[in-house]
């Protein structure tokens, strides 16, 4: 008996085995219903994505109620119904041959896509791929009209029966009906592990689309149940279908969301969690053009944007409608539509992330904390909201620390039951005693009682507010500065002063005060902490500086000079440098820039050479003065006149500098008979110590618990010293 031991056709040959001594195969075309049934396979992957075109075709056709029907996940059945305008009986013996469609006519039309649906490949492919019928009627049609489709073209319902459409009862709109979905493709039908978990796709689905789609009712429900899976009415708004949707603890959360730009062709609107609400996953709903679309990039941006808002491994939820110039957006780049790509990509995602975090920013105020009561030992918390403070006063957002926790409704209506542990009770009052006051009578620093400190005291100077507006600031050095500074951004640090309690200063000489985050106690560098704020105040406020106005004004030249003769002082006489020279070069290069110092700096110079103003960053605080003419003495070689960027930066370094708190020497100390030993303190000095102690503690910590992005240089100016539940652990042991 022959054998025949031939290689048996479509078997993958191994690598070494040697090909056959034939010609080579030749090309042919592949049969039109494997070319159908590959097409198929590309755009209708799964029952979700056969909904997904069955939708955005219902919404094209005007529909304003749309009802799905389901079983075993849509493999078994997907019904849609819709009340749309329905399809001529003309046009379907046509209805789903590849590529027929009412929304293209020329490849130029692709341009200018308004509709969800172009191509006219949808009901091509899942007609080669299940049992489709149509059932629809149009408002001048006596009947409605049934059809019946297998493999893109009209079949009989049985065997034996006309293929044309018949006529039967029906109200105006389309009924789309697909059974046994992947009948003839059993590999992909097996893919699918439950019907339950393909149902919940089809839901989150339909459920993006109500939220979107304003005016159109859906409700989608199982076959055989009493009650649907999803409802929504045509006149409920945006968050009413958010709240019905995902649930009220969002929809009680979300602010509304604009943002255009015309330079850059787009506009968008929506709704965003504010800092109250975060989830352990980011929910995007995203619509570009009307068009249900995922994106990594702008998914990554938003969820870095709220890094800064929310605690660590919350997320938000984001609804974002992005409309953009047709002309810059390729749908046509993904077989399900699923991706598109638009020009412009990375610039429009920054504009949607500023107008977020500014968005974010204006309502940061009114947030919700659960806080422990001031009396050791209650039972029940306290709740304290959170309000928004006049305009024009310094505001502090406590953030969410280890005791702070945001309330839903009705936990805050119900007292807590669990007791608070010592060795988690924080510190929540900054007018409570200070650990200064434990300190023995001649350590103590010497600055304003606690019975002072209930009140800040007024400031000394008078204010005037003037009506110049706001001015935008697009210099690219300016946003590269401020790039630079959240680049360095450190994470914990900034957390820990954006929830601290102020204890006291402790050293006034060294500059050292002391911090509570937490259950942690820390001492921090606060001149370093004010250089840094203070730099960072200057690229925030850029070009909108206020002014301390000198009545009457300074002589410029007299200042400089009084510098440099204590710089000569300190260093010596120099063999060949000529200090005078020094002042001369000095005045001159601040007067010949003098408009680009009062325009940018509020720093204004007259044309004589006299100083009219210096800038005023912050409201309640002013720097010391005899560090002014040193100030102006180091604008000459400190700072880069000749590069935009080096400009600003050094700039703001050096005036930094300036504001910086000036060291005070130690304190007078008493002896045990309580006489002074030596002299009394210079009034001056201790007036100035007040005020410091006032500022700091009532102006300058307050603003770093606001607005100050603790950088990793400023790791090195602050320790931690102390740590309640490591106390605790000490103490048990002994």
């Amino acid at each position: 008996m022959d054998v025949d031991t031939a290689e048996t056709r479509g078997v993958k040959r191994k690598a070494t085995t040697q090909p056959p001594n034939e010609p080579p195969r030749r090309i042919r075309a592949l049969h039109q219903d494997v070319v159908n049934k590959i097409a198929a396979g590309e755009i209708i992957v799964a029952p979700v994505h056969a909904l997904k075109e069955l939708i955005e075709n219902a919404v094209d056709a005007g529909s304003t109620s749309l009802e799905i029907l389901v079983k075993d996940g849509g493999l078994k059945l997907l019904q849609i119904t819709d009340n749309g305008h329905g399809i001529n009986r003309d046009d379907l013996p046509i209805l789903c041959e590849r590529f027929t469609t009412s929304k293209l006519k020329a490849f130029e039309d692709l341009t200018s896509i308004g509709t969800y649906g172009f191509r006219g490949e949808a009901l091509a492919s899942i007609s080669h791929i299940a049992h489709l019928t149509v059932t629809t009627k149009t408002q001048d049609s006596s009947c409605a009209w049934k059809a019946h489709y297998a493999g893109s073209k009209l079949t009989p319902a049985k065997p034996g029966q006309s293929a044309d459409p018949k006529p039967c009862a029906g109200r105006q709109g389309t009924q789309i009906t697909v059974e046994d979905l992947f009948y003839n493709v059993p590999t992909r039908r097996r893919a699918f592990r439950s019907a339950s978990e393909e149902y919940a796709k089809i839901l989150d689905l339909v459920g993006r689309y109500a939220v979107h789609c304003s005016g159109v009712a859906f409700s989608c429900k199982k076959q055989g149940d009493s009650s649907s899976g999803l409802s929504v009415t045509s006149n409920a708004s945006t968050i009413d279908r958010i709240r019905i949707l995902h649930n009220s603890a969002v929809a009680n959360e979300l602010v509304e969301f604009t943002a255009a730009n015309e330079r850059w062709g787009f506009k968008s609107e929506g709704y965003i969690s504010n800092a109250n609400y975060s989830v352990k996953r980011t929910v995007l709903l995203l619509f570009i053009n009307h068009r249900s679309v995922e994106s990594s990039a702008i998914k990554k941006a938003v969820e870095h944007t709220y890094a800064s808002f929310l605690p660590k491994g919350g997320h938000p939820f984001i609804y974002l409608s992005l409309e953009i110039d047709p002309a810059r957006v390729d749908v046509n780049v993904h077989p399900t539509k699923r991706e598109v790509n638009f020009l412009n990509e990375e610039e429009i995602i920054e504009v949607i992330c500023e107008e977020i975090k500014a968005s974010l920013a204006k309502i940061d105020t009114s947030r919700t904390f659960l806080t422990q009561s001031l009396l050791p030992g209650s039972k029940v918390p306290t709740i304290t909201a959170v309000t928004p403070m006049r305009q024009g006063v310094n505001t502090q957002t406590p953030a969410k620390g280890a005791n702070e926790l945001p309330l839903s409704k009705s936990d805050s209506q119900r007292p807590s039951a669990q007791k608070a542990y010592e060795n988690n009770l924080v510190r929540v009052d900054n007018k409570a005693r200070k650990i200064t006051s434990m300190l023995p009578p001649g350590q103590r620093p010497s600055g304003p009682t606690e019975a002072q400190n209930e009140e800040p005291a007024p400031d000394d100077m008078e204010y005037e507010y003037s009506e110049k507006e706001h001015t935008i600031c697009r210099l690219t050095a300016v946003k590269e500065l401020r790039a630079g500074v959240r680049e360095e951004m450190h994470n914990e640090l900034t957390d820990n002063f954006a929830k601290h309690i102020f204890v006291g200063v402790v050293d006034e000489r060294r500059r050292i005060a002391a911090i509570q985050a937490g259950v942690k106690l820390f001492l921090v560098d606060y001149g370093m902490i004010c250089n840094e704020y203070f730099y960072q105040l200057g690229l925030t406020d850029f070009g909108n500086f206020g002014s301390i106005r000198f009545n009457p004004p300074l002589s410029l030249h007299e200042l400089l000079a009084l510098a440099a003769a204590h710089e000569r002082q300190t260093a010596g006489n120099i063999e060949g440098f000529d200090w005078d020279e020094v002042v001369t070069t000095i005045e001159q290069q601040l007067v010949g820039r003098r408009d680009m110092l009062a325009e940018y700096f509020a720093l204004e110079i007259s044309p004589e050479g006299e100083l009219l103003s210096i800038p005023l960053m912050v409201k309640g605080y002013t720097p010391s003065l005899a560090k002014l003419s040193n100030f102006l003495l180091r604008l000459g070689p400190h700072v880069d006149w000749n590069d935009e960027k080096g400009c600003f930066q050094s700039f703001l370094r050096e005036l930094a500098c300036f504001y910086v708190p000036e060291a005070l020497p130690p304190p007078q100390v008493s002896n045990a008979s309580g006489v002074e030993e030596e002299e009394l303190e210079d009034p001056g000095i201790t007036m100035r110590r007040k005020q410091l102690h006032r500022a700091i503690e009532n102006v300058l910590f307050p603003a770093f618990k606001a607005r100050l992005i603790a950088t990793k240089g400023l790791l090195k100016g602050v320790v931690e010293v102390a740590d309640l539940k490591g106390l605790y652990r000490v103490f048990e042991r002994c």
